[in-house]
């Protein structure tokens, strides 16, 4: 309450003070108005040079231009509290106090990829070193395509775990799968078992609060908020969009799927919910347990033992190809899965196939995908029929467009809401975690993502998406001519909404 009021003291009076100089310029500063104008101009310039040289996103960067330029006092004001990182800087060294050391693979396992497709071992030399997660050989992972799949495999894991488990979502719903879940962690904590779990306090703010936290601790269940909710604070847009469960470090599941009963369809909500997930075992869960405890340690004064962190890097007898997990961080320089992103399809030859339940990226990735497709590639995107969030799904069209004039293919999902989030190049190339085609998660959000190569998943993407794909519609680009001026102009500026309701709060 306290950071939230004097933010508030600063707030308001720059903007009263810009409601006054309107008044007194037309009242009585009229005489001395170009003068005055003269200055503000000037300091709205600066302000402008500022940020056209900083490296931000186009759209991002043209939305606060906007706004100085409009309002040269509140606009700077608001820029200053809530458009670049130093606003964030308490939360920003709360994560570094608490990061663990990089760690990489066994240099063995790049040097075989290096031998057999040096290309792709740039990628990954390229994602390990900016992430600081290491190259792995999978043990074995296992692909789920629907939510109500992945469920009773993640019970039974759960009640095998001996030393820790670890849960950190982005929405934690009281229901079926949260009880169920909660029944089999309290029984293990009685046991000795070290049971902690994370929640977005934004995320999770009208189904997890206070008193779930209390009922937790009293079963013996460590619990602890990521960057809890203030009004008005300058860590406010930064959320924990990471989605994650590992038991004793041998076994992690991740994907899109949240712990709520839509996930697994115990719960209908926007028709039929589709979504994805995955379990890995073996090192590559370990990478998952150093994630973890980089974000725990930064806000509970409980950190997690290091004995609980380490990763080996050999390589396991039986394996299933290369996985590369990683965490993205809105105070990186630039976004890291976009990048990713991009250099995957600047490799595709046959096809890039995507899921997505919010479609807002950045000018850049637009453009990849547009280029991909006009030198013969088949790219496809799949949206949800049925959208969660009504005035979001209307902004993700405003890109269609754009993007079917291109030669991109865009698909909805009939029979519901479709949350997956996946990625897969030519059949052996796919990334699955929680990260959407939307400002939020490639600028703005923590997010968790895992590249696989060679490895079954990316046929067991592939074959998902085709499955899926013959319960979607195909969209077709409309005649621009045949729609209203107001109509086009309506999709025109969906564009800037969508970075004004996305990135306010843009590092």
């Amino acid at each position: 309450m306290k950071k939230t009021f004097v933010r508030l003291l600063v707030i308001i009076p720059v903007i009263a003070i810009q409601a006054l100089w309107l008044v007194l310029l037309i009242r009585w500063l009229s005489p001395y108005s170009a003068v005055i104008n003269f200055i503000l101009s000037i300091f709205a310039a600066f302000f402008v040079l500022y940020i056209i040289t900083k490296r931000d996103e186009s759209t991002y960067k043209i939305l606060w231009l906007l706004i100085i330029l409009t309002m040269p006092l509140a606009g700077a004001a608001l820029y200053l509290l809530f458009g670049n990182r130093r606003s964030a800087r308490i939360l920003q060294g709360l994560l570094k106090r608490a990061e663990l050391p990089p760690v990489t693979g066994g240099p063995e396992v790049l040097k075989e990829l290096e031998d057999s497709d040096p290309r792709m071992s740039q990628t990954m030399g390229w994602l390990q070193k900016k992430t600081g997660c290491p190259l792995l050989k999978n043990e074995s992972v296992k692909y789920y395509r629907l939510g109500d799949e992945l469920f009773p495999d993640m019970l039974n894991d759960l009640r095998s775990a001996e030393e820790y488990i670890f849960v950190e979502y982005f929405i934690i719903a009281n229901g079926v799968m949260w009880n169920a879940m909660v029944d089999i962690m309290s029984e293990k904590a009685r046991q000795g078992v070290d049971v902690r779990v994370m929640y977005d306090d934004l995320g999770s703010i009208s189904t997890f609060n206070a008193n779930d936290v209390r009922q937790l601790t009293e079963r013996g269940i460590k619990c602890v908020t990521f960057n809890p909710f203030v009004v008005l604070s300058g860590n406010l847009n930064y959320r924990d969009h990471r989605k994650m469960l590992i038991v004793d470090g041998r076994v992690a599941y991740s994907g899109g799927i949240n712990i709520a009963d839509e996930y697994i369809n115990q719960k209908e909500r926007f028709g039929h919910w589709k979504d994805i997930g995955f379990r890995v075992t073996g090192t590559p869960a370990a990478g998952y347990a150093r994630m973890f405890a980089g974000f725990w340690n930064a806000f509970s004064k409980q950190p997690v033992p290091d004995g609980y962190t380490f990763i080996d890097p050999s390589i396991p007898e039986k394996t299933d190809g290369y996985v590369l997990s990683y965490c993205d961080s809105p105070f990186n320089a630039d976004s890291t899965s976009t990048k990713l992103f991009i250099d995957l399809l600047s490799q595709a030859t046959e096809y890039a196939w995507f899921c997505t339940p919010y479609l807002m990226p950045g000018d850049d990735l637009v453009d990849a995908m547009i280029m991909a497709a006009q030198r013969g590639v088949d790219v496809r995107i799949m949206m949800p029929g049925i959208p969660d969030k009504k005035l979001i799904f209307r902004m993700s069209h405003s890109f269609y467009q754009e993007l079917l004039m291109g030669g991109v293919k865009i698909y909805e999902y009939i029979p519901g809401f479709l949350h997956a989030k996946s990625c897969v190049i030519d059949g052996k190339i796919a990334t699955v975690g929680s990260v959407n085609l939307d400002h939020r998660s490639l600028f703005l959000q923590f997010e968790n993502n895992s590249l696989f190569y060679r490895s079954s998943v990316a046929e067991e993407v592939m074959a998902d998406f085709l499955a899926t794909l013959e319960r979607c519609r195909e969209i077709v680009p409309y005649n621009q001519t045949q729609y209203a001026p107001t109509s086009r102009f309506r999709r025109h500026t969906a564009h800037i909404r969508s970075a004004l309701l996305s990135t306010a709060q843009r590092p």
